[in-house]
């Protein structure tokens, strides 16, 4: 029997002590009713809430979690590396050695600087494309997410009109778009900004045109600016390369973080010749960025990354996973939109424009021990068995006959509806 008292009670605790009770997407003001907040356990590819409740996690952690939680085999380097050195005055070795395995893997790239989180890796491309040239604007898809810093956080609070001041905005994978932004930042272009592939919250998803990435390469080489893929969502879980390898477009700079340590905090620059003068002139570091522990999970992350079938196997789950909530909706009679790469699946209902089909199905379905998104693209993760799978459809079915029984009761939720409106 599902229940959320020690959940609830540790929300209380947790406004006490901390500003709005949790923060920035490990919130769940904007996940359904009753959605857990605090985990104890996370294996494979289940977590368990304070509670004890148990769930099929969909979410990966927001992404990290590409092969399990606690892979052995990554449990096992953390473990040996941190009886030798991990946080110190100077790197370790394992610096080098993973700066060479990226290298040797992202196929545009000749040198990489390693950080912790996806903002991080996104404010060092943004230093990089200006200090390239000394140009400043920096042309970005509209509404695309580029992390948590001033320059990009989709919420206004504590940014100011100047953080914005040389940023231009285009539609994503509209070519014509991205060329009269160009023209708009004449001769003072520094970068063009790219997502893997168009991943805004509450919204249906796009892979890239080729048109539109070729267009992108080809106006940053004419205004020798720098072209930059953020990979920090999709990194691996495209491509064994930089995503946009499977539209045949290299960047100069590329962005990387949540899958690249399976958990362990770290993430990555990584360039070409043409930008490695420009990412000496930066200065920029952390405490905590050349530690030794997340550098060996990452190594062990890339080994297994390029040894394993973990790719066609994410691949394949994504397809079925698709292919089963299809069948499952059809047959209650709804109707679903799921766009994106099926390793990223986006699942939202058609004729809900204010979400209360897909808000009151995730919350009947994790209620039934199945953890999933209602606005944002989820992740698939290697350790996802058959098992899984079908644990995954009996918990969905029943949700979608629940969905069925209530529909004409559900409310769309306040919070979401004055983010939208907002």
């Amino acid at each position: 029997m599902w229940d959320n008292t020690k959940d609830r009670a540790l929300r209380e605790r947790a406004a006490e002590v901390i500003p709005g009770g949790m923060y920035g997407h490990q919130s769940t003001v904007m996940m359904p009713e009753d959605f857990p907040q605090f985990f104890t356990r996370a294996e494979g590819t289940r977590l368990t809430d304070a509670d004890g409740n148990e769930y099929i996690d969909y979410m990966c952690g927001y992404g990290p979690n590409l092969l399990g939680y606690g892979h052995p085999d990554i449990a096992r380097v953390v473990s040996e590396q941190q009886t030798r050195i991990d946080t110190s005055t100077g790197p370790s070795p394992l610096i080098v050695d993973l700066a060479e395995a990226m290298v040797g893997m992202v196929s545009h790239a000749d040198w990489a600087m390693f950080c912790k989180n996806g903002a991080d890796a996104t404010m060092m491309a943004l230093m990089i494309a200006r200090a390239y040239r000394g140009k400043r604007k920096v042309l970005l898809a509209r509404n695309a997410y580029h992390g948590s810093m001033p320059w990009n956080t989709p919420r206004p609070g504590g940014v100011v009109a100047e953080d914005r001041a040389h940023f231009i905005y285009f539609d994503y994978n509209d070519p014509q778009a991205l060329t009269d932004a160009v023209k708009e930042a004449g001769d003072d272009l520094a970068g063009i900004f790219a997502a893997p592939f168009r991943h805004d919250t509450f919204t249906d998803q796009s892979m890239p045109d080729a048109e539109y990435a070729r267009t992108a390469r080809r106006l940053a080489d004419e205004h020798d600016a720098l072209l930059v893929v953020d990979d920090v969502r999709a990194g691996f879980r495209l491509s064994r390369d930089c995503s946009w390898e499977t539209v045949g477009v290299r960047p100069d700079l590329s962005c990387w973080g949540k899958v690249l340590g399976n958990g362990q905090p770290i993430s990555a620059l990584m360039g070409n010749d043409r930008a490695r003068a420009a990412a000496q002139k930066i200065f920029v570091t952390g405490s905590y960025w050349f530690s030794a522990v997340p550098m060996a999970a990452a190594i062990e992350t890339l080994r297994l990354v390029r040894e394993t079938d973990y790719l066609e196997h994410i691949t394949k789950i994504g397809e079925q996973f698709r292919a089963g909530l299809d069948e499952q909706a059809e047959s209650f009679g709804f109707g679903l939109r799921q766009t994106g790469p099926v390793t990223l699946p986006m699942v939202l209902f058609q004729d809900d424009p204010d979400f209360r089909l897909g808000y009151g199905f995730c919350r009947a379905a994790m209620k039934r021990g199945v953890y999933l998104s209602p606005y944002h693209n989820m992740f698939m993760n290697a350790a996802m068995t058959q098992k899984d799978l079908a644990d995954t459809f009996e918990a969905t079915g029943e949700a979608f006959e629940d969905l069925k029984r209530s529909r004409d009761s559900l409310k769309p939720s306040p919070v979401l509806v004055a983010l939208m409106d907002a």
